[in-house]
């Protein structure tokens, strides 16, 4: 069992599930998160003033899958997270993670059986 995690881009999330349901992968949590990487934040305007902001707005993305289920749910991110002219610096970027334990906590089962 796996822990994916991304980080994408706000208006990319529609083109995500998308690709995501195309591989059979129906279960995700989304978290609003903030950062920036290369990017390095970007200039904002309130009330006319010029402020430097260094956070940039993003979705996270949690997907617990079985190993079987790893590669198709990085394609599908990287298909749907991916700017249309070829991915561009922001894009995103995807964590995979070991999970030890999964428990469902509906009926207690747990392992592969949960997710």
């Amino acid at each position: 069992m796996k822990l994916v995690i991304a980080l994408i881009q706000p208006h990319r999330l529609d083109a995500v599930k998308r690709e995501l349901h195309k591989r059979e992968i129906y279960r995700l949590t989304v978290v609003d998160a903030a950062g920036y990487g290369r990017q390095k934040g970007q200039i904002k305007y309130f009330r006319g003033q010029e402020m430097d902001s260094n956070l940039l707005d993003k979705i996270e993305l949690q997907i617990a899958v079985n190993d079987n289920f790893v590669e198709a749910t990085i394609d599908g991110i990287m298909a749907g997270a991916r700017d249309e002219e070829g991915g561009q610096i922001g894009d995103g970027k995807i964590f995979i993670l070991p999970m030890e334990e999964t428990i469902r906590i509906s009926d207690g089962s747990r392992g592969s059986e949960a997710i």
